[in-house]
């Protein structure tokens, strides 16, 4: 097919899919070159562009979604790499504000088992202004608020209650992922809770890792977890644990979705391909309601979600790793 052609296709086609509105940071992930040990051993780095939110819009975009990024990065040569790497991607980067602090960065190191090691650098990311200009945007379409940087202060963390608040008043279905990241929070886990509920009750849908659902609800039994983040208002629930799978929880039903085998080599970014896959689907349903009535069209969705995780973890890297959609789809 003629590659003009094919990208009005493309273009007619993203249009009568939901908006998926990604908010929060983008940074610099430098990884340690020599894997398996922890960082204070490491000595090169690979610079990659990073950051959950920003992955999740990358994550969309790569499968054909509508992937727009609302973040700051710092008007300097790591920041025009991290916009151009998105725009690469097919992200919607207009909404992207630049800043004259340095651009966000994290260093990572990846042990054996390719779990990470981290420790950041925070910039540019928490000057990120409101645009009440986007709210006639808003209407319909979704909103994905990662808040791995969002909560520790500054105007980041105002701007994020607004859009959550303009996300409620637009009838937008809201995503929220805590992104939990202990070397940013230390020993003031509290306030990382405290901040976090108002978030998980009016969300429509709250994507945890087994480690947040238990230390937000209190609760060691994940089971128990997920009644206790639903009576704060949790809708759905995912709750990601790699290999074993996804539990998925609404109100009255739940079910562990298994994932596919494979061999992991780093999990960097596996939770936001996971996120950004179902959110996806959901944007390409045309309309919500089928998300809160159909258990089984959720349980179908988070078996792609679980494969799309899997598949990120067999590369290095977050962004460069997340699949296309004919990747999902062999």
């Amino acid at each position: 097919m003629d590659v003009v052609l094919f990208s009005m296709y493309l273009r007619i086609f993203r249009s009568t899919m939901k908006k998926v509105y990604c908010i929060g940071e983008l940074l610099i992930d430098f990884v340690a070159e020599k894997q398996g040990s922890d960082l204070s051993k490491a000595t090169q780095f690979t610079k990659k562009a990073g950051g959950a939110p920003a992955n999740v819009a990358c994550a969309i975009a790569k499968l054909g979604g509508n992937g727009i990024f609302i973040g700051s990065v710092g008007n300097d040569p790591f920041g025009k790499f991290l916009l151009d790497t998105l725009k690469n991607e097919g992200v919607d980067i207009s909404l992207a504000q630049l800043s004259e602090t340095f651009t966000t960065l994290a260093f990572v190191s990846l042990s054996e088992d390719g779990e990470r090691d981290f420790v950041f650098s925070r910039g540019a990311d928490q000057e990120l202004s409101y645009n009440p200009d986007l709210r006639k945007n808003l209407p319909g379409n979704i909103l994905h608020l990662g808040a791995a940087t969002a909560l520790l202060g500054g105007p980041l963390e105002k701007t994020y209650t607004k859009y959550l608040f303009d996300g409620l008043t637009k009838e937008m279905f809201i995503c929220f992922d805590p992104n939990y990241r202990t070397d940013l929070w230390k020993d003031d886990t509290e306030t990382f809770i405290k901040k976090c509920m108002p978030f998980v009750e009016k969300s429509h849908l709250c994507k945890f890792s087994l480690e947040e659902a238990q230390l937000l609800s209190g609760k060691e039994d994940i089971h128990d977890a997920c009644d206790a983040l639903h009576k704060v208002g949790a809708k759905i629930i995912t709750v990601t644990m790699g290999k074993d799978g996804t539990l998925l929880s609404t109100n009255g039903t739940k079910k562990v979705i298994p994932s596919i085998k494979v061999t992991p080599v780093d999990t960097t970014g596996a939770g936001d391909a996971f996120i950004g896959c179902l959110l996806y689907q959901i944007s390409d349903l045309g309309n919500f309601e089928p998300v809160f009535e159909d258990f089984e069209l959720l349980e179908n969705m988070v078996a792609k979600a679980n494969k799309a995780g899997a598949i990120t973890t067999t590369n290095y890297g977050a962004i460069v790793a997340l699949p296309t959609k004919d990747q999902l789809e062999a």
